[in-house]
């Protein structure tokens, strides 16, 4: 258990696109958003690993501009209310990002120790995590940067390694780090699983916000620069805290295992046997996922006949496989992806043609979430778009024109309070309206559940940017 005195407070850092994760994970939805082993999502699971224990405070999020809302809406759904969700207008890597949070919690109490964990990383053994934990405060308030190695399984090329040293005094579970080693080649991990010695490095650390701020100022200046400048200049968004571009995009582009650990004396490592995995492609997800007595690993409506250690999800519509061995087939809405498992971490270089290509697919999802809701891309045709819109209670959208489409609405379910052209009415199940080009019109949900309505776009130009809003409140257009 951690001292409740003065609690730890977890940083969760909710960075990068996931592409090796496609077509799941996609730039504006990345994998840290999906339910990719559990009923939860990964970031939810990372805070949930902590959030219910003693000793941990309300967490600190930093995360991309255009993921703010995902982030709130998904911390909302687990009753987490979030300390600060801090917005980086570029990315930067982790040694800027935790610069900003170490200086955001420093300035409250330097003696503040900040747990950085990434989003997407699964741990089989919460409880396990969390006494790990608890074995590396000792050395984390007497000043040492803490980091937590995995016991290797297999002679992993993606993870670096760590050599620990000798103990540290005052914590008998923690040692001094020796050596860090970059991703090696298969030989020298293989060396390294037989002798049992180096430990993989799970990019989670512990240590005060001061002892932090002080090693970076100290082996990365430019990156503590950018990142007091950003943060001195952030401005209040809502319920957000957004850095200032201009200063934040001086900051070098790097780790905090280039910036700082692998340069400080004062690292430090606590052995952490915790069913640790880094779940960065679909093979990674076999492994750790329940299969079958074949082999399979099924999720969503799926089935597998007659085939062997295959992974087969759907997020869409059926998907069936006959006689397939060492196959990935994952289907979504508006993309299928089947592969060789053991060629998955090619999958990036589709979504990187995707992208040449100016696909949609490669950036986002058909369902986009906003402030107040939800939009999904049901159907489209040249002159028409037909979207499903959920807006939550006591949620309403800005005032706004459209000068290229009319608009019919629908409701499914809930109560809908639409304004049109300054008159008033109340929308219930079954119920339609229709806004014709140009009008000017806003819709509220007054009523305690989800409001649930049918949007239909007609016009000869239906892209997001017909829009003119006529009020800023809280609260934002469809588009």
């Amino acid at each position: 258990m951690i001292r409740n005195d003065r609690p730890v407070v977890p940083v969760v850092l909710s960075g990068g696109s996931g592409t090796r994760l496609w077509p799941l994970s996609r730039a504006g939805y990345p994998k840290q958003f999906l339910p990719l082993v559990s009923d939860g999502t990964m970031i939810q699971e990372t805070v949930a690993r902590v959030g219910e224990a003693d000793g941990f405070a309300p967490p600190v999020f930093i995360c991309a501009d255009d993921h703010r809302f995902v982030v709130a809406e998904q911390m909302r759904q687990i009753g987490v209310a979030p300390s600060a969700i801090i917005l980086e207008p570029v990315a930067r890597n982790t040694a800027p990002a935790v610069a900003v949070a170490a200086r955001f919690l420093a300035d409250q109490d330097p003696d503040t120790l900040m747990l950085v964990l990434p989003a997407d990383h699964h741990i089989a053994d919460p409880a396990g995590f969390r006494a790990a934990i608890a074995a590396a405060a000792p050395a984390a308030r007497a000043g040492y940067l803490m980091t937590f190695g995995m016991q290797p399984t297999a002679p992993e090329t993606g993870y670096g390694y760590i050599l620990p040293g000798e103990a540290i005094e005052g914590a008998p579970a923690a040692r001094a780090v020796s050596r860090f080693v970059e991703k090696p080649p298969r030989e020298t991990a293989e060396q390294f699983l037989a002798e049992g010695r180096h430990l993989w490095n799970a990019g989670i650390f512990l240590f005060t916000a001061g002892r932090y701020l002080a090693e970076v100022g100290r082996h990365a200046p430019q990156v503590l620069a950018a990142a007091d400048a950003a943060l001195k200049a952030a401005a209040r968004d809502l319920t957000f805290l957004r850095l200032d571009a201009a200063a934040f995009v001086q900051a070098p582009s790097i780790s905090i295992d280039h910036a700082v650990m692998e340069k400080t004396e004062r690292a430090g490592i606590v052995p952490a046997a915790i069913g640790w995995t880094d779940v960065g492609s679909w093979s990674s997800l076999w492994e750790i996922g329940d299969r079958d007595a074949d082999g399979n690993l099924t999720q969503g409506d799926a089935l597998a006949l007659g085939s062997r250690n295959c992974l087969i999800r759907s997020d869409g519509i059926l998907t069936a496989v006959i006689g397939l061995e060492d196959t990935i087939v994952i289907a979504t809405d508006d993309a299928v992806l089947v592969a060789a498992k053991d060629q998955v971490q090619d999958v990036k270089a589709i979504t990187d043609r995707l992208k040449a290509a100016k696909r949609p697919e490669a950036v986002i999802h058909r369902e986009i979430y906003r402030p107040w809701g939800t939009v999904k891309s049901l159907h489209a045709g040249d002159r028409f778009q037909v979207k499903r819109v959920i807006v939550h209670p006591g949620q309403e959208l800005a005032l706004q024109r459209h000068y290229h489409r009319s608009e019919h609405w629908v409701v499914l379910s809930g109560t809908a309070r639409v304004t049109l052209e300054g008159q008033t009415r109340i929308l219930r199940e079954n119920e339609a309206i229709y806004l014709p080009i140009g009008t000017d019109h806003r819709l509220e949900n007054p009523g305690k559940i989800d409001l649930e309505l049918i949007e239909v776009r007609a016009g000869p130009y239906l892209g997001e940017d017909d829009v003119v809003r006529l009020e800023q409140a809280d609260a934002f257009s469809l588009a």
